[in-house]
């Protein structure tokens, strides 16, 4: 996929070069479109994504209602 988003980089570049303006924006936006697609790829996806320990976050149960913040038992 990075592979992808660098040839349409290089085409962009290659085609800007020689003095197709749109034409060259327009393969831009679809190299940005595609390394958008890949980085969310990467971070969401369970085997490839990011592991980040300290943001994991687990729910232990929810307190009473009535109880204040400050007494909730951690």
């Amino acid at each position: 996929m990075m592979a992808a988003v660098f040839a349409t980089m290089l085409l962009s570049v290659a085609i800007g070069w020689f003095g197709h303006r749109i034409l060259a924006l327009a393969c831009f936006g679809i190299c940005l479109a595609l390394s958008l697609g890949l980085f969310l790829y990467e971070v969401y996806s369970p085997d490839y994504g990011f592991r980040m320990p300290w943001l994991q976050v687990e729910r232990h149960g929810t307190p009473p209602a009535n109880t204040p913040m400050g007494e909730i038992a951690s």
